[in-house]
């Protein structure tokens, strides 16, 4: 598929890039040089090819999912500048 300049200048607007009318051929060539290498990428088998997310294997460091408490409910509240058996203490917003 070639992109002629009227094409080109299209895209350019759709993207919001300001080209001067004296480089518009060179945006048309390279934009159909994209498509000409998209066209032989699409023409690759790739039949039984799992996808990858990196070129590099890789596994993720995995913990026990257990549920906690936390266990630390005083030291938490330490910081609260009120708290009342055991919990935050709010003003009343809503009347």
């Amino acid at each position: 598929m070639s992109i002629d300049i009227d094409t080109a200048r299209r895209v350019a607007k759709l993207a919001r890039i300001a080209v001067p009318e004296d480089n518009l051929p060179g945006l048309a060539s390279e934009l159909s040089n994209i498509i000409g290498f998209m066209e032989q990428l699409n023409e690759v088998d790739v039949e039984g090819v799992e996808p990858m997310t990196s070129v590099t294997p890789q596994a993720l460091k995995r913990r026990d999912d257990v549920v906690t408490d936390g266990g630390q409910q005083e030291a938490v509240l330490a910081n609260a500048p009120d708290a009342r058996e055991g919990f935050f203490a709010v003003p009343k917003v809503v009347e």
